[in-house]
């Protein structure tokens, strides 16, 4: 199924792990996590696991994430408003209900933990997570997504402990306009090169 800071480094990384988010309108439908467990093992278990948690590094990790976060990025894939055709493919056979209710049991889920693989480059993802690049005018991650990773549910995605790999995936497509679904972080990632990106992406996964 989806997400990255490949489908997180899921979930922005990266999606990635990245990842500022607007609120999703949600249908009125209560979540029904038992509908949410079977949708995900018959459509999503296979690129995210059946619980969302720590899959392979190039997708984003589902597990604890904000439901209206993972809303927003199924129905944009859905839409087509965030490229990726696999994900476009998964999206498009999901009812807005089946999405609330996917979202709502990879959101019951508790994420397990991950850690920093790089002790090199540590300090520098540390120090851009928390401080930021002030002569490029790259704000501080954490402003948006808490000093722990955890983000802001509604708006910002929880980014801590998410894969190294699909973070770095994910700033790396939105520099480059390969994932244009969220301004601010387009031109956040404008401002940073590669070792920026690998180390602040290498930070996050130790988040907790």
């Amino acid at each position: 199924m989806m997400m990255a800071l490949s489908t997180l480094v899921l979930t922005a990384m990266l999606a990635a792990p990245a990842l500022a988010a607007t609120p999703a309108a949600a249908p009125a439908t209560k979540p029904d996590l038992a509908r949410g467990q079977a949708i995900s093992t018959q459509v999503c278990a296979a690129c995210h696991t059946a619980d969302g948690s720590r899959g392979s590094p190039a997708n984003p990790i589902l597990a604890g994430q904000h439901r209206e976060y993972l809303l927003k990025q199924l129905q944009e894939f859905k839409s087509g408003k965030r490229n990726n055709a696999i994900m476009k493919g998964f999206a498009s056979t999901l009812s807005d209900d089946d999405m609330k209710h996917v979202t709502a049991f990879y959101a019951s889920k508790s994420a397990k933990p991950g850690f920093a693989k790089n002790k090199d480059s540590v300090k520098l993802g540390e120090k851009i997570y928390r401080a930021g690049i002030a002569d490029k005018a790259v704000p501080a991650c954490a402003g948006c997504h808490s000093p722990n990773g955890a983000g802001i549910p509604a708006q910002y995605p929880r980014i801590g402990g998410q894969h190294a790999d699909y973070a770095e995936a994910q700033l790396v497509a939105f520099r480059g306009g390969a994932r244009a679904n969220n301004v601010e972080m387009t031109a956040i990632a404008a401002r940073l090169s590669d070792v920026e990106i690998k180390a602040v992406a290498d930070y996050v996964a130790g988040l907790r």
